[in-house]
């Protein structure tokens, strides 16, 4: 294929960069289950179902949110790049793999002010310690709350010492379900991987058939529950992030809305870890949703504050895992060049 016809005409090696960006969104248990193909016209954006969590997401509603976050990533990079990201959200209702097809456009300085969050992408963690004993001002959680409604999401604050207590009573009601269930401890003990691996848990390397053991043999739930209950309670800010519906664009606007967010927090100095298990407990979530007094539906719920600690970035397939199409191999080259 020409030069000339590739991607409107974005050199491989920005390509890579946006691609590169794109994949370093989370996801749960770190799956990481998005590919890419490259197309004459831009990107498609695909859910990869082999990387999907049954038991922890039977609906695909996280990995959905995750790819979401992927796409944002993507347009960061894009506008960084001087690039317009056009999206279309679930293209081809023939196939519902297909999340969103990207066309780039060039952009003008107005259209490209997003570029500002890039550098944040490379400096996200999922920041699982306690964090500093440090208020976040008001303004900055405003910030926060205008993020997700940029994306079409809403991000809600429980501001109440008694709420915040009902969340951490239903975050360790949460760990107590899943750690009963075997399959649930299988699935994760699965996706626990020694360091070397692109993907996964990272356990260190002598101790992660014992750790895989153990997690699949005993019920935790109990000492983690109690864990996540302090966890929570001394969180800064606990916050909900939803939508008004319940549907595949849904998650996706979700997720979009999620990476903003994220981002936009790099840039106030937090970092954020999640305290999904409410959501992901069927039955916990109309108590979750009860509790936040919102119409809308609970994605995820996050706490966010000031780091105490740097941490490591956790570990990332590379492209030549993740991106498909004959147009890709030049991509693969000029990453393969950088190493």
């Amino acid at each position: 294929m020409s030069e000339g016809k590739r991607t409107n005409a974005i050199p491989p090696d920005t390509l890579a960069t946006i691609l590169e960006s794109a994949v370093l969104a989370p996801s749960s248990h770190n799956t990481q289950p998005w590919r890419f193909e490259i197309s004459e016209t831009g990107v498609s954006l695909f859910a990869d179902r082999l990387r999907a969590l049954p038991v922890n997401d039977p609906d695909d509603r996280e990995l959905t949110i995750s790819c979401g976050c992927a796409l944002f990533n993507l347009r960061v990079a894009a506008a960084h790049a001087g690039f317009n990201a056009h999206c279309a959200l679930l293209p081809d209702p023939g196939d519902e793999d297909l999340l969103a097809t990207v066309t780039f456009t060039p952009a003008s300085g107005s259209e490209g002010r997003q570029s500002e969050l890039f550098q944040a992408i490379t400096r996200r963690r999922t920041y699982r310690k306690r964090f500093e004993p440090k208020q976040v001002p008001s303004n900055v959680l405003s910030i926060l709350e205008e993020s997700a409604e940029t994306e079409g999401a809403w991000f809600q604050v429980l501001d109440s010492e008694h709420a915040r207590h009902q969340v951490a009573e239903l975050v360790a009601e949460g760990d107590a379900a899943q750690w009963s269930n075997p399959s649930w401890r299988r699935e994760l003990a699965a996706w626990m991987h020694p360091r070397r691996k692109g993907d996964g848990l990272t356990v260190p390397g002598m101790v992660a058939p014992v750790a895989q053991l153990v997690v699949r043999t005993f019920d935790m739930g109990n000492g983690v529950g109690a864990k996540d209950r302090q966890l929570a309670d001394e969180s800064p800010v606990i916050a909900a992030l939803g939508t008004a519906g319940d549907g595949v664009e849904d998650w996706l606007k979700a997720g979009q809305a999620l990476e903003r967010v994220l981002l936009r927090s790099l840039g106030q100095g937090l970092q954020a870890s999640y305290l999904n298990q409410p959501i992901q407990v069927a039955v916990l979530r109309p108590k979750l949703q009860h509790l936040l007094g919102h119409s809308g539906f609970p994605q995820i719920l996050l706490r966010l504050g000031f780091p105490a600690t740097d941490l490591p970035a956790a570990p990332r397939r590379n492209l030549q895992e993740v991106v498909e199409n004959s147009d890709a191999r030049d991509i693969k080259a000029k990453q393969a060049s950088r190493r």
